[in-house]
C-alpha cells in the first residue's frame, strides 16, 4: 500500500515536471525522467552530468573505462542513494546554513591556492554553473551531517575492545599498512534462498574473472555494489586495526597482489585484493597546547551578533585583558571555560577541520582572528608546541579511533543498505 501511494505521488510529480517544461514552449527540448526515488526524480541531464564527471575522474586515474551501460548503472545507483539520503535529511530537519556553505566553498578554493573569484572563474570556464557547484557542496554537507547523526555519533568503543585491539598481532601493529580494494555483491534484507544463490553465483563468476587476469578495478566498477565501486573498489591505505574485522583474517595471510576467496556476510558476498603493503615508520607526534573562547549563536544571539561579541572580546585581549579570565566568564564551551579556555595538548585529527586549520597556521603566542566551525565562533591561541613520543595514552587513543572508524564503515554500509531496501525506486527509459 505504501509503495502504491509513493508510485502515485511519483507519477504526479513527474507529470507536474513535464507540464512545467511544456510551459516554457514546445520548442524547448524536454529533459526526461530516468528514475523516481521516493518523492523525488532523477533527470536524464542529471545522470549525464554525473557520467561526465565520473568519466573525467576515471581518465585522470588512468582506469580503464567500463562499458557505458555498466557505468550508467553504477552512477545511477550512487544518485539514487544520494536522493534517498537527502530526503531522509530533509525529513529529519538537517540543514546547512548559508554561512557554513560559504565557508566550505572558500575552504575548497583556499586548499587549491585560489581566491574565491579565481575559483569561481575556473569552475565556470569548465562549463559548470557556480551555483550548481555550491548546491552540490551543500548536498554533500547535508549527507555528511545526516551520517554523523544517524550513524557516526551512535558508535561507541568499549575499553575492553581497545585492550583486545592492542593485544592482537594484526590489529595492534603500527608497523604495517595495507592498500586494499574491495568488491561487494550485495543481497537485499531478508533475501530468500534463490536471491542468495544468485548473488553467490555472481560472486563466483566475478572471482573467476579476476583470477583469469582481468583488472580488479575494472571488474569492481562493472559489478560491485560497494560505496567505492566507481573508484575501482579502492579502500586506500589502512593500518591493520583499520581493516574491517570481516576481512582481517584473510588479509593477515595475503601478500601484495593476492585476492581473497569469497567472504560471506549479512550484506552479501565480498572479494578483497591486497594491492600493496608497507612498513609504517614510527615518528614523533607533534602537539599544540591550545586555548580558545567559543561564542555560540542562538535564538537570542544571531550569528552576526555572536561574531561581533567575539570581536569585542578579542579586542580586549589585544589591549591587555586576561585571556583565561575572559574565557571563564564568556566562553560557551563550559568544559574548557573552567580551565581558562585551555584545551590541553592537541594532536592532528582531534579537532574539527576548521579549528585545526587555524591552529596549524598559528605561531606560539599569536591570537587568531575570529573564525567559524560547526560549533560556533572561536578565537584561539597556541600557547606551546612539542614533539610527543607516543605514550600508552596515545596508543589507546589511536586504537580507539581505529576501532571507531571500523565500526562506522561497517554500520554505514548496513544503514545505506537498509535505506535502499526500504525506498521506493522506479527506473525509466535508460536504466532497465
Amino acid at each position: 500500500m505504501i509503495k502504491e501511494k509513493l508510485r502515485s505521488a511519483a507519477n504526479c510529480l513527474g507529470l507536474l515536471l513535464l507540464l512545467a517544461c511544456e510551459a516554457h514552449g514546445a520548442s524547448t527540448e524536454l529533459d526526461r525522467i530516468v528514475a523516481v526515488v521516493e518523492e523525488d526524480v532523477i533527470m536524464e541531464s542529471e545522470l549525464e552530468d554525473q557520467m561526465q564527471r565520473v568519466r573525467a575522474a576515471l581518465r585522470q586515474q588512468g582506469t580503464q573505462m567500463p562499458p557505458t551501460a555498466v557505468l550508467e548503472r553504477q552512477v545511477m545507483e550512487r544518485l539514487v542513494l544520494e536522493k534517498i539520503q537527502l530526503q531522509v535529511a530533509d525529513r529529519a530537519g538537517v540543514e546547512v546554513e548559508e554561512r557554513a556553505l560559504d565557508q566550505a566553498v572558500s575552504d575548497i578554493a583556499k586548499r587549491n591556492n585560489l581566491s574565491l573569484d579565481q575559483f569561481r572563474e575556473i569552475i565556470e570556464s569548465e562549463g559548470y554553473q557556480f551555483e550548481s557547484f555550491r548546491e552540490q557542496i551543500r548536498q554533500e554537507i547535508l549527507i555528511a551531517k545526516l551520517r554523523r547523526e544517524e550513524v557516526d555519533n551512535r558508535v561507541r568503543v568499549r575499553d575492553s575492545e581497545i585492550d583486545n585491539y592492542l593485544h592482537n598481532e594484526l590489529q595492534g601493529s603500527d608497523n604495517e599498512e595495507y592498500r586494499l580494494s574491495h568488491i561487494l555483491i550485495s543481497t537485499p534484507s531478508g533475501a530468500d534462498d534463490q536471491e542468495i544463490r544468485a548473488a553467490r553465483a555472481k560472486a563466483e563468476e566475478t572471482l573467476a574473472r579476476i583470477e583469469g587476469g582481468e583488472d580488479f578495478a575494472t571488474v569492481a566498477i562493472s559489478v560491485s555494489d560497494g560505496q567505492q565501486a566507481l573508484e575501482g573498489g579502492d579502500l586506500g591505505w589502512r593500518k591493520g586495526g583499520e581493516i574491517p574485522s570481516l576481512f582481517a583474517d584473510a588479509v593477515s595471510t595475503m601478500e601484495p597482489g593476492d585476492t581473497s576467496g569469497i567472504i560471506t556476510s549479512t550484506s552479501g558476498f565480498h572479494i578483497v585484493q591486497l594491492s600493496d603493503k608497507r612498513s609504517g615508520e614510527k615518528i614523533m607526534v607533534p602537539q599544540w597546547r591550545v586555548r580558545h573562547i567559543l561564542i555560540k549563536p542562538n535564538e537570542l544571539l544571531p550569528p552576526d551578533a555572536a561574531l561581533n561579541r567575539l570581536r569585542q572580546l578579542r579586542l580586549r585581549i589585544e589591549n591587555g585583558a586576561n585571556f583565561a579570565l575572559l574565557a571563564r566568564t564568556n566562553s560557551d564551551d563550559r568544559g574548557s571555560a573552567l580551565q581558562g579556555g585551555d584545551l590541553g595538548w592537541v594532536s592532528k585529527g582531534q579537532m574539527v577541520p576548521q579549528f585545526e586549520e587555524v591552529m596549524l597556521a598559528m605561531e606560539v603566542g599569536e591570537l587568531s582572528a575570529p573564525f567559524e566551525s560547526e560549533f560556533g565562533f572561536h578565537v584561539l591561541e597556541v600557547t606551546d608546541t612539542r614533539e610527543y613520543d607516543g605514550t600508552e595514552e596515545i596508543r589507546r587513543n589511536q586504537a580507539r579511533q581505529a576501532l571507531r572508524q571500523k565500526k562506522i564503515d561497517e554500520r554505514r554500509q548496513s544503514w545505506l543498505r537498509r535505506l535502499r531496501d526500504e525506498a521506493y525506486v522506479e527506473y525509466r527509459d535508460i536504466i532497465e
